[in-house]
């Protein structure tokens, strides 16, 4: 079966094998080193360094880390701003609001590009506001957010930039410099290609609280986790298969050449896709150049309800993915992650031309 959908995704054997490694306590020092191995692979991924950066590592799903990010970064007298224009946008302030964060949004329609003009107009209005956060690959339509244009308006302002980076972080550029990122939250089950199970923020050392600071959450508190894990530990136990999915799945990353060869193949594919389906009538949600390399959403082909469209596909070993909310049932998704090949594509547009015919 073909997973198409965001994921979690297709595994090369190698991965898919890493799991089979022996049983092991996660307080004995072979964890740790194992621990400290992924946290350092995931510096790399950007060429990020440890003295300033460090990679925390979560036993959950990118949610998971999309709320350690804002329960723990943001401090009791700041004031978050949340840009929506999709789900996980909105996500991030139903996080923001469970934890009592003082925040506002700026919304926008779920296929429009962030209004810059009007964030600008929102942050001088609101000179209160500390933190920013953003979805960097809105997965409800495919966009890829501009970070480049917001970057110059938060530093300006000394605005903390949160970026959920959760389907996008191995794929797509992510300049943590340039952009002043302060902490990004991603899982492995997406551009990584790992297994699902494993998420981690990111983050500039300086911008945890300091560790008597009572948090607002006990298992997602990133100061907990990051002073432990500094000194090989771990505050509660983890995955540890999974964890020996992800360094595989790293180590087959840079192997490969690295995010940039990654976004180039994705890249491939979904022109691939994207062409193909066009030969047959089959419209992109989004203009090109607005979505990302990882995701494209399609309007469904006349005639076909998502469930016909979908089940047809799962019949020949393909899962789509459906529409959200009030796109639900007029557009599909496809994902170019995982362990997926040109040939695998090229036999997709074939078999939904089959299907339409």
């Amino acid at each position: 079966m073909i997973l198409l959908n965001p994921g979690p995704v297709n595994l090369s054997d190698r991965v898919r094998n890493a799991l089979l490694r022996p049983d092991l306590c996660h307080r004995e020092v072979e964890f740790s080193q194992l621990q400290n191995r992924i946290r350092e692979q995931l510096l790399q991924v950007y060429g990020l360094g440890s003295e300033r950066w460090a990679a925390v590592l979560l036993t959950g799903s990118g949610t998971a880390a999309m709320e350690a990010m804002i329960s723990s970064l943001v401090p009791t007298d700041g004031k978050l701003l949340v840009i929506e224009n999709g789900v996980y946008g909105e996500r991030l302030s139903k996080i923001a609001k469970i934890h009592g964060i003082d925040y506002i949004t700026l919304s926008h329609p779920w296929d429009a590009e962030i209004d810059i003009k009007a964030l600008v107009k929102l942050l001088d209005e609101n000179a209160d506001i500390t933190h920013l956060a953003v979805v960097h690959h809105e997965t409800t339509t495919g966009r890829l957010n501009n970070l480049v244009e917001l970057a110059p308006i938060c530093q300006e302002r000394r605005i903390k930039l949160l970026v959920d980076a959760v389907s996008s972080f191995g794929a797509e550029e992510l300049n943590f410099a340039d952009w002043g990122i302060t902490a990004c939250a991603a899982t492995a089950n997406k551009c990584l290609h790992g297994v699902p199970g494993v998420s981690f923020v990111i983050l500039q050392r300086d911008a945890l609280p300091p560790i008597d600071t009572i948090p607002r959450t006990l298992y997602l508190d990133l100061a907990t986790y990051c002073q432990q894990q500094d000194r090989g530990g771990t505050p509660f136990t983890q995955s540890v298969q999974t964890f020996y999915a992800l360094t595989e799945a790293l180590q087959e990353m840079v192997e490969a050449g690295g995010w940039r060869v990654r976004h180039s193949h994705y890249n491939q594919l979904a022109s691939l896709v994207r062409d193909g389906l066009a030969s047959i009538g089959i419209k992109p949600l989004l203009p090109l150049g607005s979505s990302s390399v990882v995701l494209n959403a399609y309007y469904l082909p006349d005639g076909f309800s998502y469930e016909e469209f979908h089940d047809q596909l799962k019949a020949r070993d393909y899962i789509i993915y459906s529409g959200q909310g009030n796109l639900a049932q007029s557009i599909f998704r496809v994902s170019t992650m995982g362990a997926i090949t040109h040939a695998d594509m090229e036999r997709f547009v074939g078999v939904v031309k089959e299907i339409i015919r």
